[in-house]
C-alpha cells in the first residue's frame, strides 16, 4: 500500500508488499553524486509518515522505519532493520542484518553497525575529531559497533572508537575509546566495570 501523499522519485525499486504511509519520500536526490543512482526497498518494507530516504540507498527486506526517519543517501541497509521515530541515518553508513536503531538516534557517516546491534533512544554516534577545523571533512571517522553490542539510552560514542563483539554500553556513557568485546562500560568518561557472562 502506497499513500496518495507520498513521493516516489524515479529510479526506486520496491518489492513486494511494501507499505509506504502518508507524506513519506523515497529517492530523493541529493546532488549529482546520486543522480541516477537507484534506491532499493526490499519486501516487506514498512516506512512510516514522515519518512525521507534519499537517492542511492539499498535496503533489504523487513525493513521498518518510525515516524519521520531521514536516511541520507548513499547507505547499504540489510534485513530486518528496524530505525526508530525521529532518527537520523547519514550518508555512506554500513547497516547489517537485524540492527534495532531506537528513536532519535543520530548515526553520522561512514559509521558501521554489524549484525545484531543495538542502539538505544537519543544515542549519538560522532565522527569529526575536530570540528569546524578547515579538514574536518577530510578526517571523518565514524564509529563501529560489533555483532551483538548494545549502546544504552543517551550515550555517546566519539569518533573512530570500536565497541566490541557483545559488548554493553550503560545508558549516558560516553565512550572515548575501544571497548573489547564481551565487557560492559559505564560512565564518563566510560571504564570498564565488568566482563559479561554467556
Amino acid at each position: 500500500m502506497i499513500a496518495e501523499t507520498a513521493v516516489i522519485h524515479p529510479n526506486v525499486v520496491l518489492g513486494d508488499n511494501v507499505t509506504i504511509e502518508d507524506f513519506c519520500i523515497i529517492g530523493i536526490p541529493f546532488s549529482s553524486a546520486t543522480e541516477g543512482q537507484t534506491t532499493v526497498i526490499g519486501d516487506n518494507a514498512v516506512l512510516r509518515s514522515g519518512t525521507y530516504i534519499y537517492a542511492g540507498c539499498k535496503i533489504g527486506r523487513n525493513f521498518q522505519t518510525g515516524n519521520k526517519a531521514n536516511i541520507r543517501e548513499l547507505n547499504n541497509i540489510g534485513d530486518d532493520v528496524s530505525i526508530g521515530t525521529m532518527s537520523v541515518i547519514e550518508h555512506h553508513v554500513e547497516i547489517c542484518d537485524n540492527v534495532r536503531i531506537h528513536s532519535q538516534a543520530f548515526i553520522p557517516e561512514y559509521s558501521r553497525l554489524e549484525k545484531n546491534a543495538w542502539i538505544g533512544p537519543n544515542v549519538v554516534l560522532t565522527n569529526a575529531r575536530y570540528p569546524r577545523s578547515k579538514t574536518a571533512k577530510d578526517d571523518l571517522m565514524g564509529p563501529v559497533i560489533e555483532e551483538n553490542s548494545k549502546i544504552g539510552a543517551n550515550s555517546t560514542i566519539l569518533p573512530g572508537v570500536t565497541i566490541g563483539r557483545n559488548s554493553l554500553v550503560g545508558a549516558g556513557s560516553v565512550v572515548v575509546k575501544n571497548v573489547p568485546a564481551g565487557v560492559i562500560v559505564v560512565g564518563n568518561p566510560a571504564a570498564i566495570t565488568r566482563k559479561i557472562d554467556y
